[in-house]
């Protein structure tokens, strides 16, 4: 047991954790969310790091509950103090998996068609506002609780499904407005 843990242990038995066990488990989650608030490779991952220095610098603040909400309200606040410091850049993200050639055999129209349904879902979520956009990645991507969600947002339980509902019909009518537009462009 190292020394963080004892003196962790000694204060509260129920927080004998270590920051790995708490913190390194969700680095995956916290990528993808940063990446999906983000909007870039790079930056996500320069973001995830911050928030992996905050998280351990501040370890001493984490009382227990959700490690992984914890963890990922970290990020998402990195999110926001990257945005505010940094100018976006309007690039398309390389995908390395998309142009690959080593890519296993697929039926060529399958590929078509989920390609351009994670392209129709990515703009979509691009019109939604940026609280409505982060309250569906957590809670449909990383697979958030309500409760999680609250914790990681600061916010009560009732609000977050209130919003993530709001949020559900502005994806909806942002997904239609999409098939619109393709429907239109594909009868021109």
């Amino acid at each position: 047991m190292n020394s963080e843990r004892c003196d962790r242990a000694a204060a509260s038995p129920a927080l004998a954790v270590t920051f790995e066990e708490v913190v390194l488990p969700h680095l995956e989650a916290a990528h993808r969310l940063a990446r999906w608030l983000i909007r870039n490779e790079h930056d996500a991952e320069d973001v995830v790091q911050e928030a992996s220095l905050r998280a351990f610098r501040y370890f001493r603040t984490f009382t227990g509950g959700s490690g992984r909400a914890w963890f990922l309200s970290i990020v998402r606040n990195s999110c926001h103090g990257w945005h505010g410091s940094h100018l976006a850049q309007a690039t398309d993200p390389f995908e390395e998996q998309r142009h690959s050639a080593t890519q296993p055999d697929v039926d060529p129209e399958m590929l078509m068609l989920q390609t351009d349904n994670v392209a129709l879902i990515e703009r979509a979520l691009g019109r939604l506002s940026p609280r409505f956009r982060e309250l569906l990645i957590l809670r449909e991507l990383q697979g958030l609780t309500y409760r999680e969600l609250s914790a990681a947002l600061g916010i009560p339980m009732g609000t977050v499904m209130s919003n993530l509902s709001r949020a559900r019909r502005a994806l909806r009518a942002a997904l239609d407005d999409q098939l619109k537009q393709q429907r239109t462009a594909a009868w021109e």
